[in-house]
């Protein structure tokens, strides 16, 4: 018999006003005394981090768990430009929002299975659906991929859904069920393209370091 038991552990968090997907590589510019901690703490253990999806100010209940790849600077007054890469996505059962001798706070969250497999076919419809809406919009993005080998978590950001609209794709834990969410969303959006000009500078931000404030909760 299968053992269908999920691993649980604690991490610590670096709540976010953003929806990162595994596979995505993330540029942050850390600058509060509290994630200052948390991420030399990370470096020097070698350990992961979450970032939880802050969504209508609260804490959402999935993130992804983040590994530290690089860290392109530092600066005197210990700030530090990082680069990082999601992992997994994980359920948060329990926020710590208090822990001893530490400025952040952390979590106990399981990682939910999650499939991968999803149809080519598919696929391939919301590329192009993507690329129509950057045409549109005059929008020129490089996927860094052949077609063949992208995900739905490789292009969700350059479909110009919301944040709301990330997230719910975030909780979809089969392939097939994220390709199908960004394709409705582009079947919605492509016929009235000529009202959305203001996704070109959402799409345009991707990739850039993200000096962004941590969640006060």
């Amino acid at each position: 018999m299968q053992n269908s038991s999920i691993m649980t552990n604690f991490i610590p968090i670096f709540p976010l006003n953003i929806v990162v997907y595994p596979g995505e590589r993330l540029n942050l510019h850390i600058f509060e005394p509290r994630y200052k901690q948390l991420i030399n703490e990370c470096i020097q253990n070698k350990k992961p981090f979450g970032i939880p999806a802050v969504i209508n100010n609260s804490i959402a209940e999935m993130g992804t768990l983040m590994e530290i790849r690089e860290v392109t600077q530092q600066y005197e007054n210990g700030e530090m430009d990082i680069k990082t890469e999601g992992v997994q996505v994980f359920k948060i059962l329990e926020v710590i929002k208090e822990l001893p001798e530490k400025l952040f706070s952390g979590a106990i969250v399981n990682y939910p299975r999650n499939n991968h497999r999803g149809s080519s076919k598919l696929m391939q419809k919301v590329i192009n659906g993507i690329r129509e809406v950057h045409k549109t919009l005059g929008v020129s993005k490089d996927f860094s991929k052949p077609d063949h080998e992208l995900t739905s978590y490789d292009v969700a950001h350059h479909a110009g859904l919301s944040i709301e609209d990330e997230y719910t794709l975030l909780g979809f834990l089969e392939e097939l069920h994220r390709q199908e969410f960004l394709n409705r969303h582009l079947a919605k959006i492509l016929p009235v393209m000529e009202k959305m000009d203001h996704l070109k500078d959402k799409i345009k931000l991707n990739g850039h370091f993200k000096q962004l404030p941590g969640f006060d909760y």
